[in-house]
């Protein structure tokens, strides 16, 4: 199993994203999951960010992150992406960092927890 984590800030302000994203029962779950509200995204499989919004069922492009509108901004590890963000293909121990408004620092790492 493979996991990133993944912050999403709109106009300024950190946006949590769900515990349970994919599930449906212990024995139930999409490819692209998480846990906890913690921003990990658990994969088993191949992804791209896009398929975690498209489970999550919240509209995700170039010009929107769920309900906010404005250019999207993508950062992998501290470092800024250019391109279509849901085609990023997700990588094991990535430190992602979507953001829609004013500019946050995004963060460069992650500690992931014991899995």
């Amino acid at each position: 199993m493979r996991r990133v984590h993944l912050e999403l800030f709109a106009n300024g302000f950190a946006v949590v994203i769900p515990a349970r994203v994919g599930v449906r029962s212990a024995r139930c779950r999409a490819h692209e999951w998480t846990d906890t509200p913690t921003g990990v995204v658990r994969f088993d499989r191949a992804a791209r960010l896009g398929d975690v919004f498209a489970v999550w069922g919240m509209p995700f492009g170039r010009r929107r992150l769920l309900s906010f509108h404005g250019a999207v901004s993508l950062f992998r590890n501290g470092l800024r992406v250019c391109g279509d963000p849901a085609a990023m293909p997700l990588r094991d121990g990535d430190e992602l960092v979507l953001e829609t408004g004013p500019y946050v620092p995004p963060h460069r790492s992650f500690l992931f927890p014991p899995q």
